[in-house]
């Protein structure tokens, strides 16, 4: 069953990178009391995350805090130490990287995107929500190849 507005986010572990290594983040305690514009990557590195999607949230991260957003993230299927490079990369300073690398919240929120046989294996679909004190109140997934409604700039049509 996929997540739908108007219920909670999972109880999951995730993980983002730090000097000390990876720190465990658990998602009920990270969303609680405050609204947060969570997008979702296939992968760090790749062709849309990398020239559009990521992109697009950094250059609108003022305008999307200035409507009373607490915080960015972006979780991806890659591994802590992947995302912390790929913000580098990117210069995505205000951005926080989250790893799912367990597939632990894309599985409890089924919004996995299966791209096995194409070299990839399972991902996060790509997707964008915004929650609010644990709660999603806005949830836009894409159609497989597609980049339109999960963009910072439809996000920002949202809040």
């Amino acid at each position: 069953m996929t997540i739908s507005v108007g219920t909670e986010v999972p109880d999951v572990t995730l993980f983002r990178a730090t000097s000390d290594g990876p720190e465990a983040v658990n998602t009920k305690e990270f969303f609680a009391g405050r609204k947060i514009v969570l997008f979702a990557v296939p992968g760090a590195f790749t062709p849309t995350c990398s020239a559009k999607h990521l992109p697009g949230f950094i250059a609108k991260a003022d305008e999307i805090k200035a409507k009373g957003v607490d915080e960015i993230a972006c979780l991806a299927s890659n591994d802590a130490f992947v995302m912390q490079e790929w913000a580098k990369s990117q210069n995505a300073d205000g951005i926080t990287m989250l790893s799912d690398g367990d597939l632990a919240f894309v599985d409890a929120t089924g919004l996995e995107l299966d791209l096995t046989g194409r070299g990839l294996g399972k991902r996060a679909n790509r997707f964008a929500m915004v929650v609010e004190n644990g709660k999603v109140t806005h949830l836009a997934v894409e159609e497989p190849g597609a980049f339109e409604v999960s963009s910072a700039e439809s996000v920002l049509t949202k809040l």
